[in-house]
C-alpha cells in the first residue's frame, strides 16, 4: 500500500502548474507513486547544538524611514532575544511580512540575523517562495550561514494534500537541517503523519490548522512521540498548550523574554510560578490593543523612526498576545500608553 494513500485529496492546483512550481527535477516525484519513497534520497537530519524547543517568536521586520530593510534592527532583535533567554526566533514568516520583501532583502536579512546569533537563541529561517528553485536558494543560503533549522509555509493556493506532501518531501531533501512545517488551513493529521514517516529531517511542526489544542495528542500518538509540536495563533493558551504536550510556542517578539520565563518556570516544575508569569502577559493584554512592531520600539530594540511596510499581524489585537481566532479587541493602546504599561507592570520581569 502506498503510504500516501491515507492523505486526503482536496481542492487541487492544476497538475501542470504544480509541476512547474516544483521544477523539472521533481516532476518524477510529484503525484507519482514514488512520492512516498522520497526518504530514500533525503539526508539524515543534522544534530545541532541548540535545542529546538521552547519559545520561538516570529521576528518582526524593521525598515528605515526611506523604506530600506533595517539590517541593524534585525540584528538588534536577535541580540534582544539572546539577552532575554528566548529559546529561538523564526524569520521571515507571516507576522514578519515575508511577502513584502524581495529575494535580496530576505537573503541580506538572513545574513544579518545569523551573523548576530549568540549562544542562546536558535535561529530558524523561513524558506517559502514562489517556486522550488527559489526555496532551494533560501534553504542552501541559510544552511551555509549557520541557521539552526528551516521552516516553510505551504505553497500558495495548494490545498491538495498529495501535492503538499510532495512539496515538503522536496524541501526536506535540500539540506540536512531540521525542517519545520507550518500547518495552516485544513492540513490534516494524516498529512502530518505521512510527512514525519517520509521526511527524515521533518520532526517539527508549527500547527495552526484546525483546532491545534484538540489534535496535538493525536499528532504525538500517531508519530510515536517523534513529532515536536509548536503552537502559534498568538500563544494565548500557553498553559493549556504545555499541559497537552506542545513543546514550543511562537508568540510575537515584544514580550518574548516574559514568555520564555513562563516556559522555563513551568518546565522546571514550578508550575504555579509559570502560570503567574504567563498571567502577567494576559493582564498586560487587557490594557488595550497595540501594534506588536511598536512594542519593540518601546523596549528600545528598534529605533524610534523605524518604518514598517505593513501593519503588524498583531495590530489591533490585545497588546500581549497575537491574532488567533476569537481574540478580544480592546481600546487602542498608543505608543505612550504601551510604554507606560510596560514600565509600570512588566519592567521588573524583563530579562532584556
Amino acid at each position: 500500500m502506498n503510504p500516501s494513500s491515507s492523505v486526503r485529496p482536496s481542492a487541487q492546483l492544476p497538475r501542470r502548474q504544480f509541476l512547474q512550481y516544483l521544477g523539472a527535477g521533481a516532476i518524477g516525484l510529484a503525484l507519482s507513486g514514488r512520492a512516498a519513497r522520497a526518504q530514500d534520497a533525503a539526508p539524515a537530519p543534522r544534530t545541532g547544538a541548540k535545542r529546538l524547543q521552547g519559545v520561538f517568536p516570529i521576528a518582526e521586520t524593521p525598515f528605515t524611514p526611506d523604506n530600506k530593510l533595517d539590517l541593524e534592527g534585525l540584528a538588534a532583535e536577535v541580540k534582544f532575544c539572546d539577552r532575554g533567554g528566548v529559546h529561538g526566533l523564526m524569520w521571515p514568516q507571516l507576522a514578519s511580512g515575508w511577502s513584502t520583501m524581495s529575494e535580496q532583502e530576505r537573503i541580506s536579512g538572513a545574513e544579518a540575523m545569523l551573523a548576530a546569533k549568540g549562544a542562546t537563541t536558535a535561529l530558524v529561517i523561513g524558506v517559502q517562495g514562489p517556486d522550488l528553485a527559489t526555496v532551494t536558494r533560501y534553504a542552501k543560503h541559510a544552511a551555509a550561514h549557520g541557521a539552526d533549522a528551516l521552516i516553510s509555509l505551504p505553497p500558495a493556493n495548494v490545498t491538495d494534500e498529495k501535492q503538499l506532501l510532495a512539496y515538503y518531501q522536496e524541501v526536506g531533501k535540500i539540506t540536512d537541517l531540521p525542517l519545520f512545517a507550518q500547518c495552516t488551513g485544513n492540513m490534516s493529521v494524516d498529512l502530518v503523519v505521512e510527512m514525519v514517516k517520509t521526511i527524515p529531517t521533518l520532526r517539527h511542526v508549527k500547527d495552526e490548522a484546525g483546532v491545534p489544542l484538540e489534535r496535538v495528542g493525536e499528532l504525538i500518538r500517531r508519530t510515536d512521540g517523534q513529532l515536536q509540536v509548536f503552537s502559534g495563533q498568538g500563544v494565548q493558551t500557553m498553559i493549556s498548550e504545555m499541559e497537552r504536550g506542545f513543546v514550543g510556542h511562537c508568540p510575537y517578539t515584544g514580550l518574548g523574554d516574559i514568555y520564555a520565563q513562563a516556559y522555563d518556570l513551568w518546565h522546571a516544575g514550578r508550575k504555579e510560578e509559570g502560570f503567574t508569569m504567563f498571567g502577567r502577559i494576559l493582564a498586560f493584554a487587557s490594557l488595550g490593543t497595540a501594534d506588536q512592531n511598536r512594542l519593540l520600539i518601546s523596549r528600545g530594540v528598534f529605533k524610534p523612526d523605524t518604518h514598517f511596510r505593513s501593519p503588524s499581524a498583531a495590530a489591533g489585537v490585545a497588546a500581549g498576545g497575537g491574532g488567533g481566532g476569537g481574540a478580544r479587541r480592546g481600546l487602542p493602546l498608543g505608543d505612550k500608553a504601551a510604554h507606560a504599561g510596560l514600565e509600570t507592570y512588566l519592567k521588573p520581569y524583563f530579562r532584556a
